[in-house]
């Protein structure tokens, strides 16, 4: 009886393994949206633990904010912690369902209708569960743009929303309580930024730092800007069925400078995954990272901006250099600022280099951290194999 009597304190901010993990490699893929982040760990631990609304989506969220502030990257790093692709998001894009005719490539056309065979929908069953692993069985599904929808979608969307259910043309039901529904969304972004710096036009925001307490109340208040754009938008009905609204924020120079260092990984991922045998290693100085920001930074467009400058001035050069056999496997490459001009330059400071030799060099740099770039290429280090012992005792 004395167990009656513990009054023992719980820790309800406490999340599981699963949900943990989620967490930590959003925040690893993801720079300066944690509101975004804790909100999909949160629906995500629910999911686990059965206490999901029955006879819903597994979540419903809306994204509002710029453009390039990564609304859509953290829809694509949810599906790659989960299911380990980030190709295995369904994206709809909403501007080209404008019209209400062209409903029938979602759900197919009726039987009688010209075409009724040839049209295979694009929200089916079986699109939605190619992507399921043995251990996640979750889909991800995304309407880009969605206030450019159609009324047909409109209806189609509010039905998916509050029973997970869709009926197609043929009148064949299609689940969606297995689903994560993402909606993203630029409106008030015109609003939000006359709010965060009205007479400084898209300057970096780092440039112009406020203490915290007023950074706190901006945020508050270009959050609220975007919900209550949101709901002039709107219908009720649609704002009743979402489980959060997040509105992202304009990220400045300190989150480029932290998505540049992510962005060059990925390059060096795709080095490795390209072709293992001319596999090399590159490091960008401090200077060439300056540069890349310089070429890169452009609130208008946030990290799109900056990756179309990492595409231009530092993997373009690269191609050329490995084409021409200047660049050869084992290699290990300097990228420095030009002193005379507004390039890169590269020199090779070593070859020849194993490839364990090389997968150690960039460690660091691999977002997930050795043991997935270790897997990419088929080796195993002394700290991996260590690290997985050690999982095992």
């Amino acid at each position: 009886m004395s167990n009656l009597r513990m009054n023992q304190v719980l820790d309800p901010n406490r999340t599981g393994r699963e949900a943990a993990d989620l967490d930590r490699n959003l925040r690893n893929l993801i720079v300066g949206q944690d509101e975004a982040i804790q909100q999909i760990v949160n629906i995500y631990q629910m999911h686990l633990t059965g206490m999901s609304a029955p006879g819903r989506p597994v979540g419903n969220f809306l994204f509002l904010g710029p453009t390039g502030s990564g609304k859509t990257r953290i829809v694509e790093a949810t599906a790659e912690s989960l299911v380990k692709n980030s190709k295995s998001v369904i994206k709809i894009d909403c501007a080209e369902f404008q019209h209400s005719h062209e409903i029938a490539k979602l759900i197919g056309s009726p039987p009688g209708y010209l075409g009724h065979r040839e049209t295979h929908p694009l929200l089916s069953q079986e699109v939605l569960n190619q992507h399921h692993t043995d251990t996640v069985k979750i889909s991800f599904i995304l309407f880009d743009e969605i206030e450019k929808a159609s009324d047909a979608l409109w209806n189609l969307l509010l039905g998916i929303l509050d029973k997970a259910t869709l009926t197609l043309g043929d009148n064949r039901k299609v689940d969606f309580s297995r689903a994560m529904i993402f909606m993203t969304s630029n409106l008030g972004v015109t609003e939000m930024n006359n709010l965060v710096a009205p007479k400084l036009g898209f300057a970096p925001l780092a440039a112009h730092a406020a203490p915290a307490g007023d950074a706190t109340k901006m945020n508050e208040k270009v959050a609220k800007t975007g919900v209550d754009a949101a709901r002039r938008k709107f219908t009720p009905e649609f704002i009743n069925r979402l489980d959060k609204i997040v509105v992202f924020k304009a990220l400045g120079s300190d989150q480029l400078e932290r998505i540049l260092d992510i962005e060059l990984s990925f390059v060096q991922q795709r080095v490795f995954l390209s072709n293992p045998d001319r596999a090399f290693v590159f490091v960008a100085t401090h200077a060439a990272k300056n540069f890349l920001l310089g070429e890169g930074t452009d609130l208008r467009y946030g990290a799109r901006h900056l990756k179309r400058s990492i595409e231009r001035c530092l993997v373009q050069p690269l191609s050329n250099l490995i084409a021409t056999e200047q660049i050869r496997g084992g290699d290990y490459i300097r990228v420095d600022c030009a002193e005379n001009g507004p390039s890169l330059v590269f020199s090779k400071e070593a070859e020849g280099l194993p490839i364990n030799a090389m997968v150690e060099l960039v460690d660091h740099q691999i977002p997930n951290g050795l043991s997935a770039l270790a897997n990419a290429v088929g080796f195993e280090s002394s700290r991996t194999v260590s690290a997985r012992s050690s999982r095992r005792g």
